[in-house]
């Protein structure tokens, strides 16, 4: 009866450690080992990041990624104008819409409803 059991914790032991230390064959699916995607032939693809990155010496930055970074700055700064310009609208300015697109009916006490979208009953 112990030969038993002992054999059987030891079969469950050497498959348990077997089968996390086994990878498989043909793994088509990118992993954390393995990332990056990989066409049906097994050959990686490359991505945009890994045909962007140019080689440079050292740590000397290039005019390209100088371009790039202002470009990006620029496109960041456009981005909050416009959102300061949107947030100039009366929906979030003014505070009698209580979030609303247009300003909300007020209703007699009768007829009032509650509202979903700003929590109060008008």
């Amino acid at each position: 009866m112990k030969k038993l059991l002992l054999l059987f914790i030891l079969i469950a032991a050497f498959s348990y450690g077997y089968g996390q230390s086994r990878t498989p064959v043909n793994s088509t699916a990118p992993s954390s080992l393995q990332p990056g995607s990989v066409d049906a032939s097994g050959k990686e693809q490359k991505t945009k990041a890994s045909e962007q990155k140019k080689k440079t010496s050292g740590n000397k930055t290039t005019y390209d990624a100088r371009k790039r970074f202002y470009a990006r700055m620029e496109d960041v700064a456009k981005a909050n104008r416009k959102a300061e310009k949107e947030m100039q609208k009366p929906q979030y300015s003014d505070p009698s819409y209580f979030g609303h697109k247009k300003p909300p009916v007020k209703n007699p006490p009768a007829k009032m409803k509650y509202c979903k979208e700003c929590g109060i009953r008008h």
